[in-house]
């Protein structure tokens, strides 16, 4: 794939409280359809989303297809919901390889999504979503391809820690930490009243990448991170001090017991159950983490006492903004030969009403103007706040750089974590990557 072809994979922030501000639109090549040809003859619809256990964004999204079928009957929607890891690095991959793929499914933006386009696996949606990309505003740029439209997002929103309230007030913190330096000194207390500080779960890979993906947010000036973003060179320092800068981090050892076969998410024992059953004081998520924690807590109602959120610390020193945040969201995207009802039920899940009712659920932030007033969780409202004052906000790396670069980044992260790999080999497995 050529370099000089990747998408300006970064996303620079302007928000209001709904994290909408700009319109943008673009003209697409393809025609809208014409509304007889619109729920005339009876279709099916497979839908793949990402929220696969038992809670409220799944519930949420069962309503949303019934709905959508209420309202056109000629409509069935087939849901199959799939575990994160699962969907975005082998079942979505290999389905759209082949001829028959879902007809909507989750979509990351970024990196991932340019490579799809350039497989020619996605519907140009451009000219039929014009309202919606208005209403959403600068965050739909992350779904889009050389000013084309490929699909929206639902959920933005930047990456913080949440921890357990409580376990700081009985270690004598009084407030979250601001710098590293405070959050080492958070570390020490809480492991002298025998609590785990940090629940990771390197199993599952990406979620001890984050932890990478932040250094190198307070290493790197954002100019390198946007020039890295585009056309994936990675020769300044900064890379390489981020993985200087985790591996003095990991050194304190701040982690569970075991945590590079941790799962992430989903389970008592992964990360997520650590903290959301009192097991560990913190983790380190994006602002979907509410609705995951709950998932898993054996006391939801404790949880819910408990529970707070704060933004990643600065890093005295270094060249990054320390007001600047990794965030990123999800959408969804329809496939080159889905039906056109397929746009028309995309167009419907952003519809302020139905993101209202997302944002009811507390399993992440909205993104369509009009939806704000349904983020009633604190932790959630706090994330909402940090999201409109960042500076500047990075998309994922891993998403921002593609898959491939990705896959190998993490891999390489990972590495570190478990004690045989260097901030080098991180530098060294990206350059490769990006080379094939």
């Amino acid at each position: 794939m050529a370099i000089k072809h990747r998408a300006k994979a970064f996303l620079a922030i302007f928000m209001t409280s709904a994290l909408a501000l700009s319109a943008c639109g673009g003209g697409g090549d393809e025609e809208e359809p014409a509304a007889s040809d619109l729920f005339k003859n009876p279709v099916t619809l497979t839908w793949w989303h990402n929220a696969s256990q038992d809670g409220p964004g799944k519930t949420y999204w069962q309503k949303v297809a019934d709905d959508f079928t209420k309202l056109h009957p000629t409509v069935k929607i087939e849901i199959e919901a799939i575990e994160t890891n699962q969907l975005q690095r082998t079942r979505l991959p290999a389905a759209l390889l082949t001829s028959d793929p879902p007809d909507i499914f989750q979509a990351w933006g970024g990196g991932e999504i340019r490579e799809q386009v350039e497989a020619d696996y996605l519907k140009d949606i451009t000219s039929q979503v014009t309202a919606e990309v208005g209403n959403i505003g600068s965050a739909a740029e992350i779904w889009a391809v050389d000013g084309k439209q490929y699909g929206l997002p639902f959920r933005m929103g930047i990456e913080g820690i949440w921890y357990n309230k409580d376990m700081f007030a009985q270690a004598g913190i009084s407030a979250p930490p601001t710098t590293f330096e405070e959050l080492n000194d958070a570390v020490t207390k809480l492991k002298a009243i025998n609590v785990v500080p940090i629940a990771v779960g390197a199993g599952d890979k990406w979620p001890a990448a984050h932890w990478w993906y932040n250094m190198a947010l307070r290493s790197c000036s954002v100019d390198t991170l946007k020039k890295a973003s585009v056309d994936l060179t990675f020769d300044d320092p900064c890379f390489v001090k981020a993985g200087e800068d985790l591996k003095a981090f990991i050194d304190t050892k701040p982690f569970q017991n075991n945590f590079i076969a941790t799962p992430g998410q989903n389970d008592p024992t992964s990360a997520n159950g650590l903290l959301a059953n009192g097991k560990a004081a913190m983790e380190l998520m994006g602002d979907w983490n509410k609705g995951t924690l709950e998932t898993v807590a054996q006391d939801p109602a404790k949880l819910a006492k408990f529970l707070g959120w704060f933004p990643v610390p600065a890093l005295s020193g270094s060249a990054g903004d320390p007001k600047a945040a990794l965030g990123g969201g999800d959408g969804f995207a329809c496939a080159k030969n889905a039906p056109a009802e397929c746009v028309e039920f995309l167009k419907y899940i952003v519809s302020p009403e139905v993101q209202k009712g997302y944002a009811e659920t507390g399993t992440g932030l909205p993104v369509a103007k009009g939806a704000e007033a349904g983020v009633q969780d604190p932790a959630l409202k706090s994330i909402l706040e940090a999201t409109s004052s960042a500076t500047y906000v990075q998309l994922w790396l891993d998403t921002a750089f593609g898959s491939t670069v990705g896959n190998a980044m993490n891999d390489a992260i990972v590495a570190i974590f478990a004690g045989n790999g260097t901030p080098q080999q991180v530098v060294d497995a990206m350059k490769s990557a990006a080379k094939k």
